[in-house]
């Protein structure tokens, strides 16, 4: 189960920064990542109601308010904000910052009084180098803004920190039910900033392009249906650190994708960049890897 969950998420994640960026081309980005997790969240509920009954829904409102707050710092702050900047960031780029995740989860856990390993710190602090290649200005691809790149590590530090306080807040025990709310609630937050910031003044179905309706339909039911239902069963059930290290694969995905079917720029500098962020999660995926089961 977690060979076949990580697999899901290395791959099918890797391909949703693409999809994103299709999405927004003609989607106003947070409404837009509104209705992908109101929607995935909801056919997810319906599924689970249908095949447990009432009985199997319950949930306390210690538990719903723990899924909205994981759900908003998931959904909102670590998916909704990438939306808003890959108006103006390679999918690539962007995948390949999201990389910082193991980064700020090590910092979390050294924070609250975890011990970590000297080499793990040390993997950490080659991510932080290899991540200012990417944001400082100079050769970023695609003329990428500053504020974009920016607005991306925010969203990676509040993925990691959702990632990281959802096995210390309190949830649903039943991990899909967890999920479901999660997608609903974080959806919802989502919709109500999107709201705010006015983008309901860029809604104009009649430009909807085909590829962007495509992108939105995919990323509802399998980058979020099937790709989050798998990080969400791993966070409760893999080590943290090695959950986070889908970082390592996503951004080969999406950074090939892009390339491939955007024509996304891929620069030296970049290339650099991705080589130490890469190489240092390596080095904390094994370092963080638990030692093989015995029988």
């Amino acid at each position: 189960m977690a060979v076949l969950a990580l697999g899901i998420v290395y791959v099918v994640w890797g391909s949703t920064y693409l999809g994103m960026r299709v999405m927004v081309e003609t989607m106003p980005p947070l409404l837009a990542a509104g209705v992908r997790f109101v929607l995935a969240g909801g056919i997810f509920w319906l599924a689970l109601r249908l095949r447990g009954g009432a009985k199997s829904m319950r949930i306390t409102r210690r538990e719903l308010v723990g899924a909205g707050v994981i759900g908003t710092l998931l959904c909102l702050g670590g998916n909704g904000l990438i939306c808003v900047a890959e108006q103006e960031v390679p999918s690539g780029l962007a995948a390949l910052i999201v990389g910082s995740v193991p980064l700020w989860v090590v910092l979390w856990r050294t924070v609250t009084g975890d011990r970590v390993a000297p080499i793990t710190l040390g993997g950490v602090a080659v991510v932080f180098a290899g991540l200012a290649l990417v944001v400082l200005p100079g050769d970023r691809p695609g003329d990428a803004p500053l504020w974009g790149v920016l607005l991306v590590l925010l969203a990676a530090s509040l993925w990691a920190s959702g990632s990281f306080w959802s096995r210390r807040t309190p949830l649903p025990a039943d991990t899909f039910l967890s999920t479901a709310w999660q997608l609903m609630l974080g959806g919802a937050a989502c919709l109500v900033i999107g709201v705010a910031a006015g983008e309901l003044g860029d809604v104009r179905p009649a430009e909807f392009s085909a590829d962007s309706v495509i992108a939105l339909a995919y990323l509802i039911f399998i980058g979020s249906i099937v790709a989050y239902t798998a990080y969400a069963w791993l966070l409760r059930n893999a080590p943290i650190s090695m959950v986070a290290t889908y970082a390592l694969v996503n951004p080969l995905v999406a950074i090939f994708l892009g390339w491939v079917i955007l024509s996304e720029e891929i620069t030296p500098l970049m290339i650099a960049g991705a080589a130490g962020v890469l190489a240092a999660v390596a080095v904390v995926v094994r370092e963080e890897a638990p030692e093989p089961a015995t029988t």
